[in-house]
């Protein structure tokens, strides 16, 4: 976390959160290095219980628009996120100790960091649209289709309302009479 700086934790608050990786190395540069981290950030996701708005893993650094976690600090979810990738990779020094934490209260300012997250790859010149980097929500945002990390957007809330829907009339269906 970025010193000097008083953070506000409470009713499961979103955040923009960012940070390197050690020395601002490229060490996430390889497509295996990019899966990795996605499949961690959904390990930690669902063992912590924190919603993903959105992220983007950039070659050298990592932008995440998540909410507190459900039991625990968010410190202690990014901590366990960058240990689990740092054993993976088989490097002690993978990441810089501490991370940016920006609170995100509105849903205008909660879309701001979403289209930064998004444009990120573009500006840096690694692609010349949004979606053509692989390795960010953009994908769910554009299509509605769930990639490796679940994200939380008006797509996944409306078909989890569906499912909730289409189940209980199914139920109810079942203890119809026929005829």
């Amino acid at each position: 976390m970025t010193r000097g700086l008083v953070r506000y934790q409470e009713n499961r608050d979103f955040h923009f959160v960012t940070f390197s990786c050690y020395e601002r190395k490229p060490l996430l540069r390889e497509n295996d290095a990019y899966a990795l981290f996605e499949r961690s950030l959904e390990t930690m996701r669902l063992r912590y219980e924190f919603v993903v708005a959105g992220y983007v893993v950039m070659p050298e650094h990592v932008h995440l628009l998540m909410n507190e976690p459900k039991e625990v600090k968010l410190a202690t979810a990014l901590q366990a996120l960058k240990l689990s990738v740092s054993v993976q990779m088989g490097r002690v020094r993978f990441w810089h100790k501490r991370y940016y934490d920006f609170n995100v209260y509105t849903s205008d300012k909660r879309v701001e960091k979403l289209r930064y997250i998004h444009r990120n790859p573009v500006v840096r010149g690694l692609v010349t649209e949004p979606g053509d980097w692989e390795w960010s929500s953009w994908r769910h945002y554009l299509t509605g289709e769930r990639g490796t990390v679940e994200i939380q957007s008006e797509w996944t809330s409306g078909r989890k309302e569906r499912k909730v829907v289409e189940t209980h009339v199914s139920e109810a269906r079942r203890g119809a009479p026929k005829g």
